[in-house]
């Protein structure tokens, strides 16, 4: 068994895509390896409440669902294209993403899946490690410099898969 090796920014790739038979989707070029998610936990994901007896821990409880919320940058090379996958347009559903079915379930909130790959297999490991977000609202937000840069938030109504 070869000893776990520590992961970093240049071993992730991303992919966002719909819920078609055969799914469109974008794998994510120029991203800058700082995709965060915040607020996983057991339990489905559910707040967890305190009931004091007298003023001293009685029970928790767990109660209202949560949803994890992630981010993650990339490098702007173009906006809209008819011909060639965009983030602006997966996450605006035009251009190439138009016909795109949503991921988000009993909704009319139109939603993608995000999936995370991380490379072990030629770091030596018997498998890559794939982290699946299901059903996930996204908002694009876009800011000029050197270089230009999008910025993607999503929010996962879904489920989250590790492997």
């Amino acid at each position: 068994m070869a000893l776990p090796i520590v992961k970093n920014f240049r071993d992730g790739t991303i992919v966002l895509k719909d819920g078609t038979g055969t799914p469109i989707a974008i794998t994510v070029e120029f991203e800058s390896g700082d995709f965060a998610i915040s607020s996983v936990s057991a339990n489905s994901n559910a707040e967890v409440t305190t009931y004091l007896d007298r003023g001293s821990l009685g029970t928790v409880r767990l109660t209202s669902q949560t949803f994890p919320t992630w981010s993650f940058s990339a490098h702007m090379t173009e906006l809209s294209d008819a011909v060639s996958k965009t983030l602006w347009d997966a996450v605006n559903k035009t251009g190439t993403f138009a016909a795109a079915i949503s991921t988000i379930t009993n909704s009319d909130a139109y939603g993608l899946d995000c999936v995370i790959v991380i490379e072990g297999t030629t770091l030596g490991e018997a498998t890559d490690h794939v982290l699946t977000l299901t059903g996930n609202r996204i908002s694009i937000d876009f800011a000029e410099g050197d270089p230009n840069k999008f910025t993607l938030n999503g929010t996962c109504y879904g489920s989250i898969t590790a492997v």
